[in-house]
């Protein structure tokens, strides 16, 4: 990871919400410092330099640069935080991630194989199929710009990222590493998505095998391999070794697209396009469940290792802002549990920093009993331990970070207490947090005992996860201004359709309207306003979230009913713990009679001119 210098004389102290605490790199461009928010959120701050703030050809730039962080769906990538680019320091707040770069895990520990190395390519190639879903090519994926955070791999650095041009392909310059360069590459051939996976290919043999595909030499005999000869991938074997072979193809049209990679290493049938759906599955797949080996020291000579054991998470309170402004939660679910990670076959551990603050944990004959774990909802409601619930920090209206007396706000917090006062947990003794798209592995790990967070249910997920419920029943649906005539999905054709970074439902909203025009967009906050202002006629999403940014925004839009697909919005249980999903189903029974589930939606979402249907779902079978 880098080092962090002391600031020069002449650096500035702060930069927006961030107060500068050190120096983290510099380029061409910019200088990056390490930032801390107010309220304690770290960020890699790019500040442009003052010599090019003056240029318009500069800072036409970086907000490319801008525009293509915001575009990436944050799978397995960093987050852009906060962001001025036309003031007189423009800078950009990027997610920063406290990890080591997979070439100085593999240098210093060796390569990775088994799941280790499954998990690294199912989460890079799920970062590289949202980069290249949002018009993205990076051109400069390597070892080095993959970082093994905690919560998994994250592919960083788009500083030469540039967006696909009206044909699909780049003008090709000398960009890249050479021993991770594909063959058009070095002919000064168009640059496309495929140049990124040959790249991604590299990479991935690097990690299985210590080496690129074509050697580390010279640069003229690694030329030479890329363009000449057949690829040494070493002990690679099975499915993934296939993947691997097509993907460094000599001639980019028979590489496989970043999508049918995805659906190959999930396992998954072949579609045209992958769906949100599936890139949240690739990023929780590549999630780390966090375990510590028995060490060899405290096993009897000659016994095989003993299971894992889980470490117990303890996340941190919610915390509502001082200010009253909603930020993103730095809680991750993982904070006091991730001292070490298994990355490598035979117990090896690649050691990570301490992020929950404190000594790290430790293992052998001095480390600290741990008192046994309730394994189920309804062992811990029976010993009458505090309940986490995990949920979401950014849907207004359904569940929000920073309001009411919890820390979160919104339709999913007080169905979730709700429940739980029916199967006899008081308001005191439960707690919520965030866990974005890491859900499987905050219930696996025990950060969490039940999961709300618009967790459509579906196959894929059953083999994670027991699914209770569900709760509610959602449809992919258009929102358009209340003064507006639009009475279908038909009538927007040659309109303009708003599609937040990530978003697949604009290909479903499609199908039904052809000529519909999309419009870029960093989040649904940003199509909101564009809706409000006139700048796009639609935007399509689930219509409970849907209305929650309606009612955000004061009101004045409408949902046109298309029903596009039925998301049924489960609660999630750890695996094969049906006593808690049959406790959960009776709850849901339980506020759907009384009519509290009407109260609820009336209370949160009301004023919208929207009626879901909130007759009770058929419930899951717990099976």
């Amino acid at each position: 990871m880098p080092d962090i210098v002391p600031l020069h004389p002449g650096d500035p102290s702060r930069l927006g919400d961030y107060e500068l605490a050190g120096r983290l790199g510099q380029g061409g461009q910019g200088i990056v410092y390490l930032g801390k928010s107010d309220t304690g959120e770290l960020a890699a701050v790019k500040l442009m330099h003052v010599r090019l703030a003056g240029d318009e050809a500069s800072r036409a730039r970086f907000r490319r640069e801008l525009a293509a962080a915001k575009r990436v769906a944050p799978f397995c990538t960093a987050r852009v935080l906060d962001f001025d680019i036309e003031g007189d320091a423009p800078y950009i707040a990027s997610e920063y991630i406290d990890a080591s770069s997979l070439r100085e895990v593999v240098e210093t520990s060796g390569p990775l194989s088994g799941t280790p190395l499954d998990r690294l390519a199912i989460g890079t190639a799920t970062a590289l199929t949202a980069i290249h879903h949002a018009g993205i090519v990076h051109r400069d994926f390597k070892p080095d710009n993959v970082l093994l955070a905690p919560d998994g791999p994250r592919v960083v650095d788009f500083g030469i990222a540039r967006m696909l041009d009206g044909t699909g392909t780049l003008t090709s310059q000398a960009i890249g590493t050479p021993a991770y360069m594909a063959p058009e590459q070095i002919s000064n051939l168009p640059v496309s998505t495929a140049t990124d996976v040959f790249a991604w290919a590299s990479t991935i043999v690097f990690a299985a095998t210590g080496a690129p595909p074509f050697g580390a030499n010279s640069i003229a005999a690694v030329l030479n391999g890329i363009l000449n000869l057949e690829p040494d991938l070493g002990a690679l074997s099975g499915p993934l070794r296939e993947v691997i072979a097509d993907c460094l193809s000599k001639r980019p049209e028979d590489r496989p697209k970043t999508d049918e990679i995805l659906l190959r290493l999930l396992h998954r049938p072949p579609a045209p396009a992958v769906s949100e759906e599936v890139l949240s599955e690739g990023a929780e797949a590549a999630t780390p469940t966090l375990m510590k080996p028995v060490p060899a020291a405290t096993r009897p000579s000659g016994e095989p290792p003993a299971p894992a054991a889980p470490v117990p998470a303890t996340p941190a309170p919610a915390k509502t802002p001082p200010d009253g402004r909603r930020r993103r939660s730095r809680a991750r679910w993982y904070a006091a549990a991730a001292a070490a990670l298994v990355l490598a076959g035979g117990g090896g551990l690649w050691a990570s920093q301490n992020i929950g603050g404190g000594p790290p944990a430790t293992s052998g004959p001095t480390a600290k009993p741990q008192p046994p774990r309730a394994e189920t909802l309804a062992e811990k409601i029976a010993g009458g331990d505090t309940i986490t619930v995990g949920v979401r920090e950014d849907l207004p209206g359904l569940s929000l970070l920073g309001g009411g007396p919890m820390g979160y706000a919104g339709l999913e917090v007080d169905v979730a207490l709700e429940l739980l006062k029916r199967m006899g947990v008081p308001a005191d003794r439960v707690r919520f947090e965030s866990v974005g798209i890491a859900r499987e592995s905050a219930l696996e790990s025990g950060a969490v005992d039940l999961v709300l967070a618009t967790y459509s249910i579906n196959q894929a997920r059953r083999n994670k996860v027991t699914f209770a419920g569900p709760y509610l029943v959602a449809h992919q649906d258009v929102m358009v201004r209340a003064d507006d005539r639009v009475k279908r999905l038909a009538d927007l054709n040659g309109k303009r359709l708003c599609a937040p970074a990530g978003s697949l439902g604009v290909a479903r909203a499609r199908q039904r309207s052809p000529k519909l025009v999309p419009v870029d967009a960093a989040n649904l906050s940003d199509c909101t306003r564009m809706l409000r202002d006139g700048r796009v006629d639609a935007i399509v999403n689930d219509d409970m979230i849907l209305a929650g940014f309606g009612v955000q925004a004061g009101g004045g839009f409408r949902i046109l009913g298309e029903r596009l697909s039925d998301e049924r919005y489960g609660v999630g249980l750890r695996l094969g713990d049906k006593r808690s999903c049959l406790l959960v189903n009776k709850a849901v029974q339980g506020i759907y009679r009384e009519g509290t589930m009407r109260v609820l939606f009336k209370r949160h979402l009301g004023g919208m001119g929207f009626t879901p249907g909130l007759g009770l779902p058929k419930p899951e079978s717990c099976g």
